[in-house]
């Protein structure tokens, strides 16, 4: 299409005997698991044209119009608009992201890029974050383009770049330069929700309705440049290392966000656990009851600072003028500036601190139109489960959304197996997803459009 007034065309129902979506997905997600689409964050990776051109021969092959368009060579997203039956609402983004972190395929078991199937799992870097949900995406567009069948309302589908990197050249690049695509839309879903865990013996499914911001800090220590061999009281790679250790080893202080909250309170009332969200024993205890998934949520109760950066000196005996440090912190809805007093305290009056990235926090209400389809589609397929929100301790394209009013969750549903240790396959090793969870995920997906 060419601007957000373009209308795809509808095709006939499929002929008899082609695949429905949730048996095409696993194929779908294969197909984009094999094609290497790693960003190193630096431009050196092969980009994600391959994998867009990909998306957009499965969206053309149905009759639907997308659009591919590059912020830079070799960095492509594509969009397609599908007109619903009630223009008259806020339309719906229905994102996901083609690129991957790299990987490094010493460590792994399989290729990573090799899109393998083993004992019923797709292995391959990408196949939780987040090839799936554009797999189980792409399925389900693609059956209701065959069947001539609309959403509820008009449906923005868009599969961006670069979200790994901070969405520079992907969903941050669509906002600033292609607003028009996203005329009239008022709410987003994209990943990491909707997943299941084991609760004290029942499912739940984790909806993301909040999610921290990002701060990348520099630190910058300056002193003076000497020789190795005497004595030196300003010797930036002690000044430097001292201010990391600080900030390392800081303990933050339980900060418990209303989204937190509703969670704590649901595991509560599922386990039976003692409710005391004063307490970081008890905090600690409600949070171990998620299994795999306390790693997403045990990062959530508080602000955090990991430093991930070292850099100094050129010889083995000269002191260097300068040494540089980068952090990755993530702060809580409402504690940005909070958390970036305490950086600068921690420290201390010698070490300047600089932006490198900085995106904000989100945090969306647990309610509504939309929450309730998500809901309820999940319980159609999966009933007696219960959906809980929770807060994402990363970020997504919804961030860049948000700056067109837009409101976003994270739901690429997937029923998973207790014993999998989902949270583990982000930016892991031996990254795999089963593919009935992808089948699963794929029929909440055409619930959803259908009813929300």
């Amino acid at each position: 299409m060419t601007s957000a007034d373009a209308r795809p065309t509808l095709t006939a129902a499929a002929p008899a005997g082609h695949p429905a979506a949730e048996d095409e997905v696993a194929r779908l997600c294969q197909d984009l698991l094999r094609i290497d689409t790693s960003n190193y964050g630096d431009g050196s990776g092969p980009g994600e044209r391959a994998a867009a051109e990909y998306v957009l021969g499965a969206l053309t092959e149905v009759g639907l119009e997308p659009e591919l368009f590059e912020s830079a060579p070799g960095r492509a997203n594509v969009v397609v608009r599908l007109e619903g039956t009630d223009p008259s609402r806020g339309a719906l983004v229905l994102h996901g992201h083609t690129d991957v972190v790299p990987a490094a395929a010493d460590d792994w078991t399989v290729d990573p890029f090799g899109g393998e199937e083993r004992d019923g799992l797709l292995w391959g870097r990408g196949a939780v974050d987040m090839k799936d949900m554009d797999a189980m995406i792409l399925a389900v567009v693609r059956q209701m383009a065959r069947e001539g069948r609309r959403p509820a309302r008009d449906v923005v589908v868009a599969f961006f770049a670069d979200e790994e990197a901070g969405g520079r050249f992907g969903a941050r690049y669509a906002v600033d330069h292609r607003p028009e695509l996203f005329e009239g839309a008022t709410e987003a879903i994209s990943e990491v929700g909707g997943f299941s865990v084991d609760v004290g013996g029942s499912r739940a499914y984790l909806l993301q309705t909040a999610e921290k911001g990002i701060g990348w800090l520099r630190l910058v220590a300056e002193g003076r440049a000497g020789h190795g061999s005497q004595v030196n009281h300003e010797n930036a790679v002690t000044e430097l290392a001292a201010a990391v250790a600080r900030i390392g080893t800081y303990a933050w202080p339980l900060q418990i966000t209303p989204t937190v909250r509703a969670l704590l309170t649901g595991v509560a009332d599922l386990t039976g656990l003692p409710l005391d969200l004063e307490d970081p024993d008890a905090v600690a205890r409600l949070v171990d009851a998620l299994g795999p998934a306390a790693r997403f949520v045990g990062a959530t109760v508080r602000n955090t600072a990991n430093p991930t950066q070292l850099s100094a000196g050129y010889k083995a005996n000269v002191i260097p003028g300068s040494a540089e440090a980068v952090l990755d912190t993530r702060f809580l809805p409402g504690h940005e500036d909070e958390a970036r007093a305490t950086i600068a305290e921690l420290a201390g009056p010698r070490v300047r601190v600089e932006d490198v990235h900085r995106d904000i926090a989100l945090e969306v209400p647990f309610s509504g139109g939309l929450v309730d389809a998500m809901v309820a589609a999940l319980h159609a397929e999966d009933p007696g489960a219960t959906v809980l929100p929770y807060t994402l301790s990363g970020g997504t394209d919804n961030k860049s959304l948000a700056r067109l009013g837009i409101t976003g969750y994270g739901f690429a549903p997937l029923r998973l197996p207790a014993s999998l240790d989902f949270s583990a396959m982000f930016h892991g090793v031996d990254e795999r997803v089963p593919v009935e969870s992808l089948r699963f995920g794929t029929r909440v997906l055409d619930r959803l459009l259908a009813t929300c």
